[in-house]
C-alpha cells in the first residue's frame, strides 16, 4: 500500500537536495502528483498473479500456446529509472488453458514494482508454472533500460534480452526454437 504522505515528504526532500524551490509554482503540486503516480506504477506491489491465473478453461489438445509482444513499463529498483519493453509468453497447457488477457495481467503484476528484469522474466514464469500447471513454459523480456540510455554508458536503443525456461522447455531446443519463430514472425 503506498504511503502518499510519505511519499509527498520524501519528493519535497528530493526536490531541495537538487536546489530546487518547493514552493516554486510549477512544483507547489508535485508531490502530491508523484504520490498518486506512484500508486499507480507500483500497483503490483499489492496484487498476486494467481488472481489472474486462476480462471482456466479446459481444453482436449495440448498445443503451445503464445501472447507476444505485451507491452510493458517498469522501474528498476537500482536506480528507480523506467525501463520499457515487450514480454513474450508461451505455456503447453495440462488441459487447462488461461484467457488470454490474464496472461498480459500477470506480466503487469511485476513489472509493476520496483524490478530487475531478470527477476521479473523468472516471476511471471514461475507464477504460470505454480497457478497454471501447465506442462512447461517459456518467457522472453526484451527492453530498453533508461538507467543505460539516459545516464551513465548512455546507449540509447540498446536492447537487454532475458529468457526463462520451465518445465518441458527447460530441455527441448525444439520447442524453444518454435517459441523464437512464433516470436520472430
Amino acid at each position: 500500500m503506498v504511503d502518499h504522505e510519505k511519499i509527498k515528504e520524501a519528493v519535497k526532500l528530493l526536490l531541495e537536495g537538487i536546489g530546487e524551490d518547493v514552493n516554486r509554482e510549477g512544483l507547489k503540486e508535485t508531490p502530491d502528483r508523484i504520490a498518486r503516480m506512484y500508486e499507480e506504477i507500483y500497483g503490483g506491489m499489492d496484487e498476486d498473479a494467481k488472481e489472474h491465473l486462476s480462471k482456466v478453461f479446459s481444453v482436449e489438445h495440448n498445443e503451445m500456446v503464445v501472447e507476444k509482444d505485451i507491452v510493458f513499463y517498469s522501474t528498476c529498483e537500482h536506480h528507480l529509472m523506467p525501463f520499457y519493453g515487450k514480454a513474450h509468453v508461451a505455456y503447453i497447457p495440462n488441459g487447462k488453458v488461461v484467457g488470454l488477457s490474464k496472461l498480459a495481467r500477470t506480466v503487469e503484476v511485476y513489472a509493476r514494482r520496483p524490478q530487475i528484469q531478470e527477476q521479473m522474466t523468472g516471476q511471471i514464469a514461475d507464477a504460470m508454472m505454480e497457478y497454471l500447471a501447465p506442462q512447461g513454459v517459456m518467457v522472453m523480456v526484451e527492453a530498453e533500460h533508461m538507467c543505460m540510455t539516459m545516464r551513465g554508458i548512455r546507449k540509447p536503443g540498446s536492447k537487454t534480452v532475458s529468457i526463462a525456461t520451465r518445465g518441458s522447455f527447460e530441455e527441448n531446443e525444439l520447442l524453444q526454437n518454435r517459441f523464437f519463430q512464433m516470436v520472430r514472425q
